[in-house]
């Protein structure tokens, strides 16, 4: 089968949106090429890996998604095209926004990504591999979350990603309930489980990132019993849970607000990422407006997280 690669250059801070946008328009496939990456291990001088010996961007990024050839590429480009371009509306600097199209191999796109994604300590805790990798802890206390990014959200370490990670590490104390709202590649239900969260659904409105998580949690037998579902944010849940953990965007962010607020007891937990940071201020308004308090606001480069709790009778 022939199919085509539709590649978007353009900024870290855009990667996932962009992502999101390929993926929406029937893409089977996303590779992401991102310098932040790759920055973020060149300042980590105990990697496992030679740098010199992988290919990789040294500016910006690059986001290439794959299609069938049952999808007529000429027809979608323009909608690609425009709304890689309107991300500018929402806060994010897409530039230079350069798309253009090859006609691959079928063998060739099946492993092309695989060559960019190799294992990385995240955090203190947790290393996030591949899936065809088999790498062991090499510190105690360390945990291995394998993915399979061959439908692609990403490899776990962007910023937001990581940001997210950082977050679940200082609120969880283990036995807690937990929605994962915007799941994605699942990775944050997976380290919650490592983390000792006890039980655990996560959302995504996408079909394609519940398969995708569904996929990831295999990998993982820690994450068994998790339950990936689609579903528009928390539209419908009445379930409270101890933590909510959300890595969207601000904008996807302000309606969930609400929705969490009804869903977490006194004392529970709100994480959210995925914020730029011209946005933080809006979502912490919005926040302490609904009657959260805000604990901690994480920052790495331009992206923001922020830990938030419902307050009790002691606040």
């Amino acid at each position: 089968m022939q199919w085509t690669e539709v590649s978007v250059i353009t900024t870290n801070e855009a990667v996932e949106a962009v992502s999101n946008i390929l993926q929406e328009a029937g893409a089977s496939g996303v590779k992401i090429d991102d310098a932040a990456d790759y920055q973020h291990l060149q300042a980590r001088p105990d990697e496992i890996l030679d740098l010199t010996d992988i290919p990789h961007r040294t500016t910006g990024a690059e986001v290439s998604a794959y299609y069938p050839e049952t999808v007529f590429v000429p027809e979608i480009l323009p909608t690609i095209r425009q709304r890689v371009q309107d991300l500018a509306k929402f806060g994010l600097d897409p530039a230079p926004a350069e798309v253009t199209t090859q006609a691959v191999a079928d063998e060739s796109w099946a492993t092309a990504w695989q060559k960019y994604y190799h294992p990385v300590r995240i955090t203190r805790y947790l290393t996030v591999t591949p899936s065809w990798e088999a790498y062991q802890p090499v510190q105690k206390n360390e945990h291995v979350i394998r993915l399979d990014p061959g439908m692609a959200f990403g490899t776990g370490t962007h910023p937001t990603t990581q940001l997210s990670l950082t977050a679940l590490e200082m609120v969880v104390r283990g036995g807690e309930s937990m929605y994962d709202v915007g799941t994605g590649s699942g990775v944050l239900s997976i380290a919650a489980k490592y983390l000792g969260v006890d039980r655990i659904t996560a959302f995504d409105l996408d079909e394609v990132a519940v398969r995708s998580a569904k996929t990831n949690l295999a990998l993982n037998p820690v994450a068994a019993d998790v339950v990936a579902k689609p579903n528009n944010l928390l539209t419908g849940i009445h379930e409270p849970v101890d933590l909510i953990v959300a890595n969207i965007l601000a904008e996807i962010i302000l309606p969930l607000i609400p929705q969490a607020w009804e869903n977490l007891p006194a004392g529970g937990h709100f994480l959210t990422s995925g914020i730029i940071a011209d946005k933080l201020d809006e979502v912490v308004a919005a926040q302490q407006k609904q009657g959260f308090i805000i604990d901690n606001v994480l920052q790495m480069k331009d992206w923001r997280g922020v830990i938030a709790h419902k307050p009790t009778e002691d606040d």
